[in-house]
């Protein structure tokens, strides 16, 4: 009895075939748990006024990004977030019945547990990794009790993840782009896309997708363009932006001047497209003979694939969350909202590294602890950046294009 009961346990563990019964537990749940939550943790506003008081001037006529402005100050997202809080605001009768967007945002986040589920399955990633997604506290807090609009562009992105390792790339770049007119964070993707969509489809049909890239943004923000295009693209997609160093997460040992002088930025942006540039050249294409092999065929041949090795969904997953990871640890400031955009994948990088599994759990929970701490100290932000950087090392060591690279 005692052994059958050993040997159950081991496969619901363990065994790929009953990956969606652990799963399904999982979901489940989680989604009580975020219900007691929302019950019994109290809601804090932030944002989610100013949201409302943007959507207020929206629906008044107000389309020049410059005038639309709230609480905690002015409209700093793309259209996308525009339509969507237009939306809600109606269903929260203008964002007063807040218990109703607690409701919304709950089942937004067992969408997302949903959805980072099925990535996890098309990446083999071992059953009990599920059980690590519910213990966030910090990302049920971004979800149910803060409102935030990070949530909504997560959705889109993981949703997009899902369609690229499903080879639906059409489907994968609209949602990819629907994420991106919410928050321009989605943003740090897009290299690893450029060399998903390289690979797997040539010269063409890269510049074709992000034809369609460039025209879902246009078209979302058509209004807002026609009013003042200047004014959006400023606010929108401010890449200049400062932040304020009190918020920071992620820099807090280093000293306010620094923090907020141009040659820190520069500094960032520096590191951030060299690093990328690196796993683009030594990382990523290692199975297909080398970046000049890619390039050689991509170009010669622009209408057929570019790369020898198939492009799978684990190559896929690992590729793009690496991406995503390496603009997270480059990022100029880091708020407690940002730690939805990797968080459900920090169980998938982990196992991308050959670090041992204490290790692994280790990193995991150095990440979770740094991004309780508030407000943030010199120790909790260089744990972050030490874990996060650690991580990444990892993979470069480990397996960047995936553990099932060639073998898909």
């Amino acid at each position: 009895m005692h052994n059958s009961a050993f040997k159950c346990i081991r496969s619901l563990l363990f065994d790929q075939q009953y990956f969606w019964i652990i799963a399904s537990l999982v979901i489940l749940g989680d989604a009580i748990l975020t219900q007691l939550i929302v019950r019994f943790v109290p809601y804090t506003e932030i944002d989610w006024k100013t949201y409302m008081v943007h959507i207020d001037l929206y629906l008044k006529g107000e389309r020049n990004y410059v005038n639309i402005t709230g609480p905690t100050g002015p409209l700093v997202y793309p259209a996308g977030h525009v339509h969507i809080h237009h939306l809600l605001h109606r269903i929260t009768n203008a964002g007063r019945n807040v218990a109703q967007a607690q409701q919304i945002y709950a089942g937004l986040y067992v969408l997302s547990v949903v959805l980072v589920c099925a990535i996890y399955k098309k990446a083999n990633i071992p059953n009990w990794t599920l059980l690590l997604l519910p213990l966030s506290k910090r990302l049920h807090s971004i979800f149910v009790l803060r409102l935030f609009n990070d949530c909504w562009s997560i959705i889109f992105v993981q949703a997009a993840i899902l369609a690229f390792q499903s080879a639906w790339d059409d489907i994968g770049i609209l949602l990819f782009s629907l994420a991106l007119s919410i928050k321009m964070s989605a943003i740090l993707y897009l290299p690893g896309l450029l060399v998903i969509i390289f690979k797997r489809h040539g010269f063409f049909a890269t510049i074709r997708h992000m034809l369609v890239l460039a025209s879902t943004q246009i078209l979302l923000a058509r209004s807002f363009l026609a009013a003042d295009a200047k004014s959006y693209m400023q606010n929108a997609f401010d890449l200049s932006r400062i932040f304020l160093y009190k918020w920071t997460v992620n820099w807090r040992f280093v000293d306010e001047r620094t923090f907020l002088s141009p040659t820190w930025a520069k500094g960032l942006l520096l590191g951030h497209v060299t690093v990328l540039i690196a796993f683009g050249l030594f990382r990523w294409c290692r199975s297909d003979g080398g970046v000049p092999r890619v390039l050689q065929r991509g170009l010669r041949r622009p209408s057929l694939p570019a790369g020898l090795a198939p492009v799978g969904p684990d190559y896929v997953a690992t590729v793009l969350m690496t991406s995503n990871l390496i603009g997270i640890i480059f990022a100029r400031s880091l708020h407690y909202q940002f730690y939805s955009w990797y968080s459900q994948q920090v169980p998938l990088l982990t196992q991308r590294t050959r670090f041992p599994f204490v290790m692994q759990m280790a990193l995991m929970g150095a990440i979770e602890y740094a991004w309780n701490v508030y407000p943030s100290t010199p120790l909790s932000s260089g744990l972050l950046l030490a874990a996060n950087s650690l991580m990444l090392l990892g993979i470069w060591f480990g397996y960047p294009e995936g553990k099932l690279s060639g073998k898909q």
